[in-house]
């Protein structure tokens, strides 16, 4: 799992101190109306729209402005109606890429996304290219340091997780995407807080990537990441933290 635990928790740890909060709001805003928009406005109800807003939630965004995006995707209130389009393609050194997007307009976001990895040593494949290479699974991490290895498995094991996995600092918990609400739930009744906590495509294995190529590889998902369209990138590109922290600096 070190490909995808490495870069997402150095990206977390680095969101402390410079995460840019606009952003964030405005991809949670767009998703809490999309969820609304498919499953209805009522949390109970919707699986998908209670965990993002528990997400709003915990990067302190306004109950206001929630309740607003969440009236958008209802149609109680007018607003941009989005489209989920997810994009597949390659970086540097043969990686693979997804990027999930949400958009009100899909010509512009295409091109956009082309010209990124392009710019970056990439490129935009056909439709599931390389989505066989991921499965998508309920994925938590969880600080070594807010948890003793027992509780934790015997916790997430209950509430029907596939497993848990040492990585280094942390601890990662994998479900199928259908129970991954129940095994969050089951994680934060240990008092635990998670790095991380999502829907993810984790990939089946990894390209490893070193030098200039590594380097290449974070700069382009950082690009693609920081686009206004962008919901989430994956990639199967097994990444040394000291390759990123040099790609960051």
């Amino acid at each position: 799992m070190s490909g995808h635990s490495k870069w997402h928790t150095i990206k977390h740890k680095k969101g402390a101190a410079d995460a840019k909060r606009g952003k964030v709001f405005t991809r949670i805003i767009k998703e809490l109306a999309v969820a609304a928009r498919q499953g209805g406005g009522d949390a109970d109800s919707n699986p998908r729209l209670r965990t993002i807003i528990a997400e709003a939630k915990s990067v302190n965004m306004p109950a206001d402005n929630i309740k607003r995006a969440i009236q958008r995707g209802t149609g109680e209130l007018p607003g941009v109606s989005y489209d989920e389009i997810t994009y597949e393609g390659y970086g540097p050194g043969g990686a693979a890429l997804i990027i999930e997007t949400l958009t009100d307009n899909k010509n512009r976001t295409v091109g956009e996304m082309r010209h990124l990895l392009g710019k970056y040593g990439g490129n935009l494949a056909a439709e599931n290219s390389v989505a066989w290479m991921f499965d998508k699974k309920g994925y938590i991490v969880v600080d070594k340091s807010q948890a003793e290895e027992d509780a934790l498995m015997a916790a997430a094991i209950e509430a029907g997780a596939d497993d848990m996995r040492d990585d280094g600092d942390s601890w990662e918990v994998v479900s199928a995407p259908d129970t991954f609400q129940k095994v969050l739930e089951a994680v934060k009744g240990l008092g635990v807080e998670p790095g991380a906590a999502e829907i993810a495509m984790l990939p089946q294995n990894y390209v490893k990537l070193e030098g200039k190529p590594a380097q290449q590889m974070v700069r382009l998902m950082e690009a693609v990441e920081e686009h206004d369209d962008t919901k989430k990138v994956w990639s199967n590109a097994d990444i040394e933290e000291k390759e990123i922290e040099a790609s960051l600096a």
